[in-house]
């Protein structure tokens, strides 16, 4: 077997400590090599100094100050982690993603939060977080230590983040670390929207918000444009057109889109549609060049269940009754056989 053709393993753990503790002492212990060396790939003098990454933190996300301070005591209290963890102006990063929210037509079954996570495997964090760190459970899956890719809060409040297909940076916060705070502090799709057009963010970024009463939103994010609050069931990498086409033509964007545009009009039940998530072209096999499926979440905000989904595999969780665990997923380098979670 060739090197490219060896199968992929990544572990993903399901974590629960309410206040930070040991369990995300050992996390960053992991992990805080590979993120030192990925913040400080363009020496320390070209990210914001600790006097900056503070003050940003007071001004925009105040009520993450405790916990962040508690993190940086737990990370050793250097300077470098401190300036890491408050995600202020951190170097560049690029996703995939697809995200939906799914409605019945019939009134019936709850809404329902979908989302693919689409990375390279060696730069997952694997960490699906219960906490609860500013007085709401949260749960989420991992990013930066302490920010969140997607998740829901005990409110009943469901987000995921995807890229939003433009290069520009600007003066702004880490998405993961902004989408950590809206589950933090938001109960609702209107106050999680409310916090996303005051908080700024260094990269393109679109977020999209269920919460329990069935409201929501798709919100287009980006450091030189106002916020864009919109009725996007659907969203993949890219906004209102275009913008990057190589981008768009190495992840199948446009594809994507008008997969999951069809599949949200069958009026299919909610399993289909994640069905379809765990098949081409939502499912993305090019793990080896960065951007592959790594999971399909679904989030349940009404009755705060959620699951992750891989082919052949499920993982289901409820806010109020979350399990530790760990499971063992293998990416094989062609596409699944057997698309169905």
């Amino acid at each position: 077997m060739t090197p490219s053709a060896m199968p992929i393993h990544i572990h993903f753990r399901a974590i629960a400590e309410d206040q930070p503790g040991e369990k995300w002492k050992a996390l960053c212990d992991q992990a805080w090599p590979y993120y030192r060396a990925w913040f400080l790939r363009q020496g320390a003098v070209a990210r914001a100094s600790f006097l900056e990454c503070r003050r940003a933190l007071r001004q925009h996300m105040p009520e993450l100050v405790p916990t962040w301070e508690r993190l940086v005591e737990l990370a050793g209290g250097g300077d470098i982690e401190a300036r890491f963890l408050s995600l202020w102006n951190p170097p560049p990063y690029i996703t995939g993603c697809s995200q939906a929210v799914w409605l019945d037509p019939g009134g019936q079954h709850e809404p329902m939060l979908l989302r693919n996570y689409d990375f390279a495997p060696a730069l997952l964090e694997g960490s699906w977080l219960s906490t609860r760190w500013s007085g709401q459970r949260v749960v989420a899956m991992g990013d930066c230590l302490w920010g969140a890719l997607d998740g829901m809060n005990e409110s009943g409040l469901a987000a995921s983040l995807s890229f939003g297909g433009r290069t520009v940076c600007g003066d702004g916060f880490g998405i993961p670390l902004v989408l950590r705070y809206v589950l933090e502090v938001a109960q609702d799709t209107a106050s999680a929207v409310s916090i996303l057009q005051r908080v700024p963010v260094h990269m393109c970024y679109s977020v999209t918000l269920l919460d329990a009463q069935g409201d929501w939103a798709t919100v287009f994010l980006n450091p030189d444009r106002p916020v864009e609050v919109t009725r996007h069931r659907a969203i993949t990498n890219f906004q209102h057109s275009v913008e990057w086409p190589a981008h768009a033509q190495a992840t199948s964007a446009c594809e994507r889109l008008a997969a999951l545009q069809a599949q949200l009009g069958t009026g299919a039940p909610a399993s289909a549609a994640v069905g379809a998530m765990l098949r081409e072209p939502l499912f993305q096999p090019a793990w080896l060049r960065g951007y592959g499926t790594l999971y399909t979440a679904a989030y349940a905000p009404q009755s705060g269940r959620m699951e992750l989904h891989w082919p052949g595999q499920s993982w289901p969780q409820a806010v109020k009754a979350f399990e530790e665990g760990c499971r063992e997923i293998v990416y094989a380098n062609t596409p699944p056989s057997h698309p169905h979670g």
